[in-house]
């Protein structure tokens, strides 16, 4: 396997197991540690398309990052919001 493919299969791993988690009812949605592992997957499956140049995985990937680091933080500062 080349660095890429590494860097890709370890990334989608990581987004399935919380997508299984979560459909499992193990990991909710508005969990940090689910967006946590969208962010840290979608990230390397990103990396790993710009690594072989593959745009059209690049901008998926690149957005569904996005969105979930834009909804991690928001469910960091509910949490912190809650805890002062």
């Amino acid at each position: 396997m080349t660095f890429s493919e590494i860097i890709g299969a370890i990334g989608v791993t990581i987004l399935l197991i919380g997508y299984l988690m979560n459909l499992n009812g193990k990991l909710a949605a508005n969990s940090p540690w689910y967006m946590l592992m969208n962010v840290v997957g979608s990230g390397m499956a990103f990396y790993s398309s710009y690594l072989i140049d593959f745009v059209p995985f690049m901008v998926l990937e690149g957005i569904w990052t996005g969105i979930s680091a834009f909804s991690l933080t928001k469910i960091l500062m509910t949490i912190k919001r809650s805890n002062v």
